[in-house]
């Protein structure tokens, strides 16, 4: 065995064989790998902190939307069709250009009582909520996702929503309340 060793080391060191061991090929796999399993962990958080800054962000943006529609309509009722994509109120038009929602993560909603809400209130919703109930409440697609939210309990969020099919709104009243959201 020391004999083919060496006559493969003395092949080798003339040139007649290229190439990299088995060695070397899995050493370097080893550390590929462990410099993935690093990144994938490193990144996994940045989603759900990502998520939160764009809730907050279309928060504040739908915030300043409804505080400016109250001021130029103060008689009107604040709803979506009065602030969003080409409504017409007053002669001040849009006040949103689109109405945001990601819905896997979260959803705003103007409060109408259909709802239990206060109209005109600006809610939202997020895939991990308190519920009446007590204990938290983390809203998933089947088969896993925690903190995701379906469509279909998006649209059913109410007030005092406290399962799974129907979520709770929270008052939004500034980025503390996109907490929930990952």
């Amino acid at each position: 065995m020391t004999n083919t060793l060496h006559r493969l080391k003395h092949r080798r060191d003339n040139g007649e064989i290229n190439g990299f061991t088995l060695i070397e090929i899995l050493v370097v796999i080893v550390v590929l790998g462990i410099l993935a399993a690093v990144v994938i962990f490193a990144l996994g958080d940045i989603t759900g902190k990502t998520a939160q800054a764009s809730c907050a962000a279309d928060g504040s943006t739908v915030s300043a939307a409804v505080a400016l529609f109250k001021t130029q309509n103060p008689t009107a009722a604040v709803t979506t069709a009065g602030l969003i994509n080409g409504t017409t109120l007053n002669g001040n038009s849009p006040y949103i250009q689109s109405w945001p929602n990601n819905t896997p993560h979260y959803g705003f909603f103007l409060g109408d009582a259909t709802r239990g809400s206060t109209a005109g209130t600006l809610y939202v919703v997020t895939g991990a909520l308190w519920s009446a109930a007590g204990p938290p409440i983390v809203y998933t697609l089947t088969g896993g996702d925690a903190g995701i939210l379906t469509p279909t309990q998006v649209a059913a969020a109410t007030t005092t929503g406290a399962t799974q099919a129907a979520p709770a709104l929270i008052p939004y009243i500034g980025p503390t309340s996109c907490v929930g959201v990952s």
